[in-house]
């Protein structure tokens, strides 16, 4: 279940349009990462999570930034590499170990069609097909969770998060990116009206947005901000805050000391 290989290009693979909810389903399933979700992954991550190549980019960059000689960066719920690759490229002159986890095999197999054994010299790239609870992190000093948390039992994810905390030896981040909610009934409804309208606003219809609604409940559980706040306190985190948001969508650094 480990695919190894090295850096070849850092460019997004030109994907299928998202049509996989376009039509009318007489029992919709619950949502899964399979083959036929990896291969219009990158048209449905643009058109449904907004600020997606902005926040990815940035997060590259501060990844850079923290990232210690001798160390690891894992990105958990790697998918199909969009981050990791830029990631490496922001480290392209360092000598850099990632580990990416994702337990969708389908979306390894398009991470691995990405790396090469020739590729920029110091780049080794481990990829591992596992649930996120049963990876133990060990002498990190990045850790990515981008748009991954969510679909991780709530039950699961204090012992994830601290399962992070504990395996940075020294300083190091967390770099979360999430779906929420609020508490507040009237802004949760305003902030799911803008999110419905960002989705029509790229093409999707009535129909692609109700059924892919209905395949991911109880798949995606977002929690609040607030929430995410007193789980990462209580790992241990000292320094926490919000470096990006657009309405139900977040993104929290979390630093290591």
């Amino acid at each position: 279940n480990i695919i190894k290989g090295r850096q070849k290009n850092i460019k997004m693979r030109t994907m299928g349009k998202d049509k996989v909810f376009a039509h009318k389903i007489t029992s919709v399933k619950p949502f899964e990462f399979n083959t036929e979700v990896a291969e219009v992954f990158d048209d449905m991550l643009t058109r449904s999570v907004p600020l997606y190549k902005e926040s990815i980019r940035r997060q590259a960059q501060l990844a850079a930034m923290f990232h210690r000689p001798g160390t690891r960066i894992y990105d958990l719920g790697c998918s199909h590499g969009n981050l990791g690759l830029l990631v490496l490229d922001r480290l392209a002159d360092k000598d850099v170990l990632m580990v990416g986890v994702d337990n969708s095999m389908p979306m390894l197999e398009k991470y691995s069609g990405r790396l090469g054994k020739t590729g920029a010299a110091g780049h080794n790239v481990s990829l591992v097909c596992a649930s996120l609870e049963n990876v133990k992190i060990e002498n990190a000093s990045v850790v990515l969770l981008n748009l991954t948390l969510q679909f991780v039992d709530p039950g699961m994810r204090d012992d994830l998060i601290k399962g992070i905390y504990t395996g940075m030896p020294g300083s190091g981040i967390l770099l979360l990116t999430e779906k929420i909610i609020s508490s507040d009934p009237l802004w949760n409804d305003i902030q799911t009206q803008f999110y419905k309208s960002f989705k029509l606003d790229n093409g999707y219809s009535e129909l692609e947005i109700s059924q892919k609604r209905d395949a991911l409940e109880k798949v995606l559980v977002p929690e609040t901000l607030e929430t995410h706040f007193r789980r990462l306190e209580g790992a241990g985190f000292e320094c926490i805050d919000v470096w990006l948001r657009w309405f139900n969508f977040v993104s929290l650094i979390a630093i290591k000391k």
